[in-house]
């Protein structure tokens, strides 16, 4: 059974409510309210276990909301190994407006980290266990941008694949030393990564290829949304049709998608 390790430098304690209609001012009720433990590793470990696999969490954990969020990892019986910082985790809010079928997401910056409570994270990763180590979402602030590259040099001393899923600066500087495996970019990202914009499925295909021979990564996989996902290795790019579904909220999507994937890699 394949393991991996996540990494999440930013977790949330997830919230969210359906109301009728948002209105400034009013005091508004809200139902169906639903806690989760979130983030974009703690995200992928999620769904990877389902699907059949191990993962194990580490992630940054601070103040009330950290316990909270520890306590949520529990109770969705997922191994997690807390760094304990002195700023308190972030609670990012979703309101789905039923009125219209809008999703309003709030997601605030988060604490800000100490260097020896980064630095205790990359001392953590170097004693894993595992076949992909998977390092998904923001850095929070005192975080340096080429973190997620020490990490992945972690992962190729020590002989596992490193996976990627970023964004700004965190995401190009990740990829500087050549030791990804796997990072999942979306649209906007690899028009960021290419330093233009990207219109055409052929305009697409080269930006990802070019992120392959260039050696920033060895498969390029990037998800479009509705028109689907793209997939680029040495053999080549190509894009395929997303499945039909109803939609009915886009938080995690991406993470869900990363963990699918990587579980597939992982069973060969």
């Amino acid at each position: 059974m394949p393991t991996i390790a996540t990494i999440t430098m930013n977790p949330t304690l997830d919230v969210s409510y359906d109301v009728e209609r948002l209105e400034p001012t009013r005091k508004l009720r809200s139902h169906d309210e639903h806690y989760d433990p979130g983030g974009g590793g703690i995200n992928v470990a999620r769904v990877f276990v389902r699907l059949g696999g191990n993962a194990v969490c580490h992630y940054l954990s601070g103040g009330a909301t950290g316990v909270a969020l520890d306590g949520l990892l529990d109770l969705h019986q997922l191994v997690r190994r807390p760094i304990r910082i002195a700023g308190a985790t972030r609670v990012a809010c979703t309101v789905h407006e039923m009125a219209s079928g809008k999703e309003f997401r709030f997601v605030p910056e988060g604490p800000e980290v100490a260097e020896a409570e980064w630095r205790a994270c990359l001392d953590q990763l170097a004693t894993v266990p595992c076949d992909y180590l998977v390092a998904s979402g923001s850095l929070p602030r005192g975080v340096p941008a080429d973190f997620f590259a020490m990490a992945a040099e972690i992962a190729r001393g020590r002989g596992f694949k490193f996976v990627l899923d970023s964004s700004g600066e965190a995401l190009k500087a990740g990829l500087k030393g050549g030791s990804v495996h796997l990072v999942k970019p979306n649209e906007d990202e690899l028009e960021q990564l290419a330093g233009r914009p990207l219109d055409t499925p052929e305009e697409y295909r080269a930006a990802a290829m070019a992120l392959v021979e260039q050696g920033l990564a060895e498969i390029v996989a990037v998800t479009l949304g509705e028109k689907g996902g793209l997939l680029a290795t040495r053999e080549g790019a190509q894009i395929l049709p997303a499945i039909k579904v109803e939609a009915k909220s886009a938080v995690g999507a991406g993470d869900s998608f990363l963990a699918a994937m990587v579980y597939a890699l992982a069973n060969g």
